[in-house]
């Protein structure tokens, strides 16, 4: 069972760059329950996404995959034969506990947990891929990479899901959407000082851009269709599909 999340509780003075190390890893579900809205859904979502566009024989990635949610959802959800989930993450504390979660779950999909940065992933014959809150921690310029090489290891028909916190080009509703999110921490337990010294963490570290952005690079590395699903303030869910052979 997961502890409390309390790491941004005390005064910290100079807050260090958030890293998803050992000490993340044994509060994550319950801070990301506690932070991010909608995350239940997304995760519960993805599994019916999956079951939808999983081919048979083919490869569903879930790319940065933290402790394993959106791997076990695919998991517990797919019905197409023979298929196998590549579940990558960075953080060694994160997939050394996702190897256990992933041992102690009942599911028969053979899953290969993998420790890289995304940059070195190679995607092939893939019908599902799960970006669910990673992109925003890569560099900026290093994000059309990526989804080129996601695009181009996909299947006709395949899916990408990406979900991110988001930006506003609205000024006015990019402060009200911050302000709603800090509510909605607040609601759930958080002090105003786990608040703020969490944001000082994660600032320079996750960069979140516009869903116009998002789409418009989705769109010019070749998927035809392009949309959310999913968004609760600031934090949306996409699908991307790659068009079927003709």
């Amino acid at each position: 069972m997961s502890k409390k999340d309390d790491i941004f509780a005390r005064p910290l003075g100079d807050v260090a760059g958030f890293t998803f190390d050992q000490s993340v890893v044994e509060v994550f579900p319950d801070m990301i329950q506690r932070s991010v809205p909608g995350y239940s859904t997304i995760v519960a979502m993805i599994g019916t996404l999956a079951e939808r566009f999983a081919q048979a024989g083919s490869r569903c990635y879930d790319l940065g995959c933290s402790l394993g949610a959106a791997t076990l959802a695919m998991r517990h959800r797919i019905p197409a034969a023979d298929c196998e989930i590549i579940a990558v993450d960075n953080s060694q504390a994160m997939i050394d506990r996702a190897r256990t979660v992933i041992a102690a779950d009942s599911g028969q999909l053979p899953v290969q947990l993998v420790c890289d940065n995304l940059q070195n992933v190679d995607i092939k014959d893939a019908s599902v891929v799960v970006l669910n809150f990673t992109l925003q921690f890569i560099p900026t310029a290093e994000r059309r990479d990526i989804l080129q090489k996601i695009y181009a290891g996909l299947r006709p028909g395949g899916v990408l899901i990406l979900s991110e916190k988001v930006a506003f080009s609205d000024s006015d509703h990019q402060e009200l959407m911050i302000d709603l999110h800090h509510a909605f921490k607040a609601a759930n337990g958080y002090s105003a000082l786990e608040i703020a010294q969490k944001r000082s963490a994660l600032e320079n570290v996750l960069i979140p851009e516009t869903l116009f952005d998002h789409r418009e690079r989705l769109k010019s590395v070749g998927f035809s269709s392009v949309d959310v699903w999913f968004q609760c303030f600031n934090f949306a869910s996409m699908i991307a599909i790659k068009q079927r052979d003709s």
